[in-house]
Parts: structure tokens; sequence; C-alpha cells
């Protein structure tokens, strides 16, 4: 006859194989939950990020450049602003410099050169001019179409109180001196026969107009060497379409009169 320790030993050894059933019945009836499974349940969750949010945390080299040099150019831009108002460091210069702002604008150079074309005798002054003169105005055509494409805004430290201005001079890409200083300066040293001396003043003005726009606040640093650079490849789309008495005759004959 079995003793009652037996029977409650027996009896505690099947409770406790049902409450071990039991647990594992409340697992998943699939395989068990291994590492392995339980990381690729979890990257299965996650969902992807969209591609415009990877491009924003992994930039590409050149847009990373391309935001410092911005950078870069406002800063130095702001810098040399020295005459940018009357208490700015050379805040005194500001008359000076707006002479010369004056002295690389655009009306002032077509209405000479029109005043001149309508003066000369010579066939080869007016066909030198006639060209200077379709020269400025397709600058001002061009400048005046990138401007209104790219509409960057001036400096911020820059006073609108500019000599005869038009819509688009609200914007700042390029600079139209500098792009006008440029073409002038490789058209003069071109056809017009000067002594050493007053050719190299040509150039010093071209560079003091270009460099005036940035110490006036007109314009930053890359508005005038892009303007700069504009001028100068202008001045060769000019050479390549150059008026002359056989490729228009008839503007030659309208100024003959």
């Amino acid at each position: 006859m079995p003793s009652p320790r037996s029977s409650r030993e027996r009896r505690a050894g099947s409770s406790s194989r049902l409450e071990f059933l039991s647990l594992v019945s409340q697992r998943s009836p699939g395989t068990p939950d291994s590492p392995s499974r339980r990381k690729e349940s979890g990257s299965s969750a996650a969902a992807p990020l969209p591609e415009e949010d990877c491009m924003k945390l992994n930039p590409s080299f050149l847009g990373i450049a391309l935001s410092s040099l911005l950078a870069i150019d406002l800063w130095a831009s702001k810098r040399l602003g020295v005459c940018a108002g009357e208490g700015s460091a050379w805040g005194s210069a500001r008359p000076l410099m707006k002479v010369i702002e004056i002295s690389g604008h655009g009306i002032p150079w077509v209405l000479g050169t029109f005043y001149g074309l309508c003066q000369s005798d010579s066939s080869a002054a007016r066909e030198v001019l006639l060209n200077l003169l379709f020269a400025l105005l397709l600058d001002l055509v061009l400048v005046a179409v990138v401007k209104g494409l790219i509409k960057r805004p001036r400096p911020t430290h820059n006073k609108m109180d500019m000599f005869v201005t038009i819509s688009v001079d609200k914007y700042s890409f390029p600079s139209g001196h500098a792009t006008r200083a440029a073409l002038v300066c490789r058209f003069v040293l071109r056809h017009l026969v000067l002594a050493v001396p007053l050719r190299v003043l040509v150039v010093l003005w071209a560079l003091i107009v270009s460099v005036s726009r940035v110490m006036l606040g007109r314009h930053n640093m890359t508005d005038v060497l892009f303007g700069l650079l504009l001028g100068y490849a202008l001045y060769s789309v000019v050479e390549y379409c150059w008026l002359s008495p056989l490729s228009a005759p008839a503007l030659f004959a309208l100024w003959s009169r």
C-alpha cells in the first residue's frame, strides 16, 4: 500500500507538469522566439525612411560646399561693406563711392555713346561707336533678364538710394556695373589707340567700379565676380556680331545722313 507521502509527491509532480504545459501553451505555437527571429521582426517592423529624408540626413558634398561658400560670401560681403551707410567704418568716403557708381551706370554710357555717334563725322568712328552702343544695350537687356530669373535680393545692409533704378534693380545677381565695367574695358582697350598710362587707368577704373559695389553694400562678392565674367564673355559676343557697313548697311546709311 503506497504511503501518503509518495501520493502527495506524485500529485505535486503532476501539478508542476500541468503548470509547465500551460506556460508553454501561452507562447506562440510557431517556432521558438530566437534572438535572430526577434532581430528580423524588429527590422521588418521599422518602416524605411523616405528618399528625401535620407537625402537630408546624408547631404551631398556639393550641397555642403555650396552652402559653405554662400555663407562665406555673405559674411565677407558684409564685412567689406565699409561704405554702406554714413555710420559705417568708411562712411565719409560714401559720396566718392557714389560718384564712382554713377561713372559705371548704364544711362550715362548709353547717352554719351549716342551723342558721340550723332556728332561723329568719321565712318570709322561711327562704326566703333555704333558697336559700343550695341554692346551697352545688349548688356542692359542681358543683365535685366538674368536678374529677373535669379531674383537674388540685395544685401540687407544696402541702402536703396541708387542712381536711376528700374524694377529689376531690387535684385542683386549679377552686378550690372561690374558687367559693364568689364565689357567697356575690353572694348576700349581693343578699339582705341591709347598710351600705356591711359590703358592702365581704364583697367583701374573697371576694378574700382567693381570693388565699390561691395563697399557700398550694393552687391555680394559673388554678384560682382560673376558680373565681371559675364561682361568679359559678352565682349566676345559683340566681336562675333560686329556691325559693319557690309553686315548692317541700313544702320550706317541712317547715321551717315
